[in-house]
């Protein structure tokens, strides 16, 4: 088994590799590319002071060639496109993840700010998630088509229904702007450094409850449904109701039997889930003004700002790798009969 961990490690390199080119070749090729938006807003500029002063008028809006190399040059265009490639690659081994063309500042600066916030949304979603899920969905496929089971699946499916962008939305016009009982948004208050510990505890907690809210709601379901599903399958089956027979409790038949095997879909989704890290969802935290890193993904990717795209894919693409090979290392764990070979 270490043999196959071993394998799976060693193939990230070449993944990653393959993963980035693919991408960064792309960039080169998409249209509104930084050079383009540089020249319309250069034109945009020599039309405005053209309408103002009347100096501009008439006269071409075009940029010479040697502006045109200078913004290629200072973009890194000027370079066939698997140049600046291996040149950009090179650099991440060395650490340097390049300078964002909208901060102006180096890409893993500005990543680093965002990882505070997103690990503290995506690691509480993650611990809400399954200590409240798997226990719901636990009791859900032993008290089946009771009324726990038929309550909680009405409020399930209802949450599952909304989408989390929508009840952030929501939750901040009724919670936030018409009761005032939570912040309309940010991830703390402007005079946070002046506030003493607890107060800092406070306000952090209040301005998370709504955002994690938006963000748990679309998981229970899944989990909650996933773990009723599979362990009610696992006492229909033969070995329970042969333990149970043989005068095993059915209390120690579902956690001594049937609860482990049913947590092996759970291990096989753990892994991809770690993802929600650093990942969270650009809409939430546009709704909810977070810094987070999906925000910063998409906004480089509407603003072109390559670095920073590749930044993020980047280290997306390890997380979620390596979350993959711990899902694997989970289910080998819990599932005796597997052996990785």
């Amino acid at each position: 088994m270490r043999s196959y961990f071993l394998r799976r490690l060693l193939l990230i390199p070449p993944t990653i590799f393959g993963i980035t080119i693919i991408v960064f070749l792309i960039t080169r090729v998409v249209p509104g590319g930084p050079i383009e938006r540089a020249i319309m807003e250069m034109q945009a500029v020599n039309v405005s002071a053209g309408v103002t002063g009347g100096s501009m008028t008439g006269q071409s809006q075009a940029l010479s060639d040697e502006q045109l190399e200078q913004l290629k040059e200072y973009y890194g265009f000027d370079k066939p496109a698997l140049v600046s490639y291996f040149h950009w690659l090179g650099n991440v081994l060395r650490g340097d993840l390049g300078t964002s063309y909208r901060y102006n500042e180096p890409v893993w600066n500005i990543i680093r700010e965002r990882f505070p916030i997103s690990i503290f949304y995506g690691v509480l979603t993650l611990i809400i998630t399954y200590a409240t899920c798997i226990p719901l969905g636990i009791v859900k496929a032993i008290k089946h088509r009771t009324f726990v089971d038929n309550a909680s699946s009405v409020l399930i499916f209802t949450g599952y229904a909304i989408p989390g962008y929508v009840l952030g939305a929501l939750l901040v016009v009724f919670f936030a702007a018409r009761l005032e009982w939570f912040p309309m948004g940010g991830f703390v208050s402007i005079n946070f450094s002046d506030m003493s510990t607890w107060e800092q505890v406070k306000d952090i907690t209040s301005h998370a409850i709504l955002p994690l809210c938006s963000y748990l709601i679309g998981s229970f379901a899944l989990v909650t449904l996933l773990m009723k599903n599979h362990l009610m399958d696992n006492l229909a089956a033969d070995y329970i109701r042969t333990a149970v027979a043989k005068g095993v409790s059915f209390r120690k038949a579902v956690t001594g039997h049937a609860l482990r095997n049913s947590l092996i879909p759970i291990a096989t989704t753990f892994g991809q889930n770690i993802i929600l890290l650093v990942g969270g969802s650009f809409l939430i935290e546009t709704i909810f003004d977070i810094n987070g890193f999906g925000l910063l993904g998409f906004t480089a990717i509407l603003d072109r700002d390559y670095p920073i795209v590749m930044g993020v894919l980047l280290l997306s693409s390890i997380l979620l790798l390596l979350g993959n090979i711990i899902s694997d290392f989970l289910v080998a764990m819990i599932d005796p009969r597997v052996r990785f070979q």
